[in-house]
């Protein structure tokens, strides 16, 4: 009797260790842009981090058994659209990471919210994502249209540069950043004297930069990213736009676009970012990692490939908590609950509206000679706390905020 006891007890306990050590399997997918204007600031880098992120993961928590994919939404919302509800419905995916591009975010996030999955937006900017379009399965990581311009056009406009010509991306993006960068301009005593809209992944800028020049403004405010503020601020210095006593604003420069221009053509430049490789001990530490994966020397990881990172980790962090990825709207409540502490933004939390909050940086591109290596691009000229890098939750009208 005693020993049918003890094979009791110890059967039970075994089938108690082997809950416990259930494997969990999770499948994300990294949804971006591998071909096009943002496939540098994201693209590869932006998988690489997602499976950084998986694989470190993995070490500390061996019942996990996570998949990263990967698509191309070839900046189309109809594309993205359709990657996503076969991915969600099909491929059983539980998280979509990224998604560059506001147009193509937008439209992921209401599919995310009907289908009761998780998207965790690192790559696009809107500040609606986290205003009147947030949803209760969307966590936006990274940076914002508000946060670069109240970081980057405030500085500006107190350094002087009080009259502003926006060139500007025709789409979601590029109208929010417009949108929220004028705002801050007027705000401090600037003044908006002219605008002009350009379409996306545009080779040709000579027209709307002409029309820049003949405004006389002190600042040309990009309210673009990617290739398009590459060539239009080669072109414009080919224009002689810069010799002619106006300024370009990048209101979204990232590093790998830096290092495309050259110190000699970017030097000057300020604006606002929530990472760079060479900010502290831990980027840098986290920046070999990525390296070592990517394995593609001289590439630069940019904050949208940091942001797919944080995000994915914190993400892995709330399954775990829950031991479930099921319920889509219970795991973003879960990353809410949980302060983010990670390698690349540090400690930071998430609000009822999904936008993560972390420190943002103003940072100026460094002239040649003060350049020590060839990733030695940026000084760090202020360092913009948490509380005041994002939109104020009030502010922002998200129907998920009370109040």
């Amino acid at each position: 009797m005693r020993k049918t006891l003890g094979l009791a007890a110890l059967a039970a306990a075994l089938v108690c260790g082997a809950a416990n050590a259930q494997q969990i399997n999770i499948k994300i997918g990294v949804l971006t842009d591998m071909a096009s204007l943002y496939a540098d600031d994201t693209g590869i880098g932006s998988v690489v981090a997602a499976k950084l992120a998986a694989e470190e993961f993995m070490k500390d928590h061996p019942n996990f058994k996570i998949e990263v994919i990967s698509a191309d939404h070839q900046n189309k919302a109809d594309v993205g659209v359709q990657i996503a509800n076969q991915w969600y419905d099909v491929e059983h995916v539980d998280m979509i990471a990224d998604v560059p591009n506001s147009g193509v975010a937008l439209a992921i996030t209401q599919v995310a919210a009907a289908k009761n999955k998780v998207f965790v937006a690192s790559g696009p900017a809107s500040s609606d994502l986290t205003g009147p379009k947030c949803t209760p399965n969307m966590v936006h990581f990274t940076y914002d249209t508000w946060m670069l311009a109240n970081g980057t056009g405030k500085a500006i406009v107190k350094n002087g540069g009080d009259t502003w010509f926006f060139l500007t991306s025709d789409y979601a993006f590029g109208h929010a950043l417009e949108r929220d960068t004028a705002a801050v301009v007027e705000k401090n005593g600037g003044k908006v004297v002219g605008k002009v809209r350009h379409p996306i992944n545009t080779s040709d800028f000579s027209s709307f930069l002409l029309q820049a020049q003949a405004s006389k403004a002190k600042i040309i405010g990009l309210a673009n990213a990617g290739g398009d503020t590459i060539n239009a601020i080669k072109q414009g210095a080919e224009f002689g736009i810069v010799k002619g006593g106006q300024k370009f604003a990048g209101l979204l420069i990232f590093a790998p676009d830096v290092a495309a221009l050259g110190l000699k053509t970017a030097q000057g430049l300020q604006f606002t970012e929530t990472f760079y490789w060479d900010l502290n001990d831990s980027t840098r530490a986290w920046t070999k990692r990525w390296d070592k994966m990517r394995n593609a020397p001289g590439k630069l990881p940019s904050m949208n490939m940091a942001g797919v990172y944080g995000g994915t980790l914190h993400y892995l962090k709330a399954v775990a908590a829950l031991k479930s990825a099921a319920d889509g709207k219970a795991v973003v409540a879960q990353m809410k609950k949980m302060p983010t502490d990670d390698a690349v933004f540090g400690k930071g939390s998430i609000r009822a509206d999904g936008r993560a909050l972390h420190p943002a940086y103003l940072f100026e591109v460094k002239k040649p000679e003060e350049s020590k290596s060839p990733g030695d691009l940026y000084n760090l000229r202020a360092t913009i706390p948490a509380e005041e890098a994002f939109r104020p939750l009030k502010e922002g009208g998200c129907p998920l905020v009370s109040g």
